[in-house]
């Protein structure tokens, strides 16, 4: 009961082939590509101080917040 050999990984991968085919492989390469590429921005970001934060690097969570903010002081306003 030893390890896998090249040979038993050869013939999962020829299975998965089958299974998911090129395609929806390829686009989950592409989905995982681009979260990493997010992830590392995002590490990037949060290592700068605030000051150097431009508005284009403000995370959509603070946005929303925001936006749900002004919509409650606009309800208050009423």
């Amino acid at each position: 009961m030893g390890g896998l050999s090249i040979w038993h990984w050869i013939i999962v991968l020829v299975v998965v082939l089958l299974v998911f085919g090129t395609k929806r492989l390829r686009n989950a390469g592409q989905d995982l590509g681009e979260a990493v590429k997010g992830f590392k921005k995002g590490m990037k970001d949060e290592d700068k101080p605030n000051g150097q934060l431009g508005d284009q690097s403000r995370s959509e969570e603070t946005r929303s917040t925001e936006a749900g903010e002004s919509k409650e002081r606009d309800r208050d306003a009423r």
